[in-house]
């Protein structure tokens, strides 16, 4: 059998995926809900990815939209890098939206899209990487956190204790999951 190519959805992910079977058990409410709730995710990739342009470029926004348009212009105006990588190891890195360290400042701030109340954690995390990465202690700089969601601006001035449990936490379940591989059978 000659199978079709389907060229035009390659690497694309269908909204009634097989891989996503749960909404074989959904009623028309829940799909409705899965839509908008996709389609949200959607919308914060896109402006994501116009902020992240916006910053990269030196384009100051309107404040028309006044959670991007003050995510966008302290990302300028503090000078930090998009979509930073942060590597601690292959089990632990991530992606910081925006990031600076300038004058023993560690700046780390998130744009949140969605209308559930973001937590630091997330953050606190990418500093703790930060800190392993670079061989920086927590207690001899300053960390500000920042969250952009719901047209407000959420400051974090983290304990530098906390910071240095969680590389320790790091550290920690790094080894415990480089044994994990050690023993495994797969």
């Amino acid at each position: 059998m000659n199978f079709k190519e389907h060229s035009a959805i390659k690497e694309r992910h269908a909204f009634l995926s097989p891989s996503t079977y749960h909404w074989l058990r959904y009623d028309e409410q829940k799909l409705e809900a899965r839509y908008y709730s996709t389609r949200q995710a959607a919308r914060g990739t896109a402006l994501h990815e116009l902020a992240h342009t916006a910053i990269t470029l030196g384009v100051r926004l309107s404040s028309s939209n006044k959670t991007l348009s003050a995510y966008v212009k302290d990302g300028i105006g503090f000078r930090m890098a998009v979509e930073q990588p942060l590597y601690y190891s292959d089990n632990c890195f991530g992606h910081a939206d925006t990031i600076s360290f300038r004058r023993n400042v560690l700046r780390i701030s998130d744009l949140k899209t969605g209308i559930t109340l973001a937590k630091f954690d997330q953050l606190e995390i990418y500093a703790a990487i930060f800190c392993l990465e670079y061989d920086v202690s927590p207690f001899d700089i300053k960390i500000e956190l920042r969250i952009y969601q719901n047209d407000e601006v959420r400051l974090c001035i983290p304990d530098p204790q906390n910071i240095l449990d969680i590389m320790d936490k790091i550290i920690y379940f790094d080894q415990f999951v480089e044994d994990l591989k050690g023993r495994d059978d797969i």
